[in-house]
């Protein structure tokens, strides 16, 4: 662990709360979606809804945000996968310190790298584009990333510092290449022609990828993976029940 990471981490455990109940209330606050990505769509689609001059614009900016933040967390993921693996704090017998979460067993996060955090990623890159269209707004969204996903995250040891802090660079950094003005039109334009067109469907597909976005794919994760667990057990000729995802493991939520 580099100096970076032991600092901040001594400092927040150090001064970590004692009351069970307060730390409980901050592991909620990391499980619920409700906490990570409701607030910045939500602005989002209030972008999108109140007019003005620059209508057309900020409708470009919106789908270029929410194509940002899905490319952000699809690069969290694979990055997660390829980069060399790293073991979260909670996990890491290297660490020396007592996290609120130390004793927690759950399968997925011991197996899922702690780099970088794909929460980070995700909702940086959302709260760069809010910035980018509406700036004051988009420094409470990027304020409210920064304490109530990744601070919570670092705090409960589910993340080095540099995982978080990572992860949302490079969740910028995508916001700020699919907004340009060169890249931009390439795909919001078709976009909005279809969504002009058919405005039924698109709107109410508009409004399953966001739940999903705000849920990061929970649930059509856990279905691929228990899908994929069957079949394995198919060909390993095992019993399929022994397979299935447990609470422990939908409850998780691995970045």
């Amino acid at each position: 662990m580099n100096g970076f990471d032991s600092a901040i981490q001594e400092f927040l455990t150090t001064h970590a709360f004692t009351s069970d109940v307060v730390n409980h209330a901050i592991r909620t606050i990391a499980d619920f979606s409700m906490f990570k990505g409701l607030f910045p769509v939500a602005i989002l689609w209030w972008v999108w809804f109140r007019g003005g001059r620059r209508g057309l614009w900020e409708k470009e900016m919106v789908i270029a945000t929410f194509v940002s933040g899905l490319l952000a967390l699809g690069a969290g993921r694979l990055l997660a996968h390829f980069l060399p693996f790293r073991e979260r704090p909670i996990y890491d017998p290297t660490v020396p310190f007592h996290f609120p979460l130390s004793g927690t067993s759950e399968t997925i996060l011991r197996t899922w790298s702690s780099f970088p955090s794909d929460h980070a990623m995700l909702w940086m890159a959302v709260s760069t584009g809010i910035f980018l269209v509406w700036r004051w707004i988009g420094v409470l969204a990027m304020a409210y990333t920064a304490i109530f996903v990744c601070t919570v995250r670092v705090y409960l040891g589910l993340h080095f510092p540099t995982d978080v802090l990572g992860g949302a660079i490079i969740g910028v950094l995508i916001t700020l290449v699919m907004t340009r003005d060169a890249v931009r039109p390439l795909y919001t334009t078709p976009i909005l022609r279809v969504m002009m067109r058919f405005p039924a469907p698109c709107y109410t597909l508009a409004f399953l990828f966001c739940f999903e976005l705000v849920t990061q794919f929970d649930e059509i994760r856990m279905i691929g993976q228990s899908v994929h667990k069957v079949l394995e057990a198919h060909h390993g000729n095992a019993d399929p029940s022994l397979y299935g995802a447990g609470p422990e493991e939908t409850a998780a939520r691995p970045n």
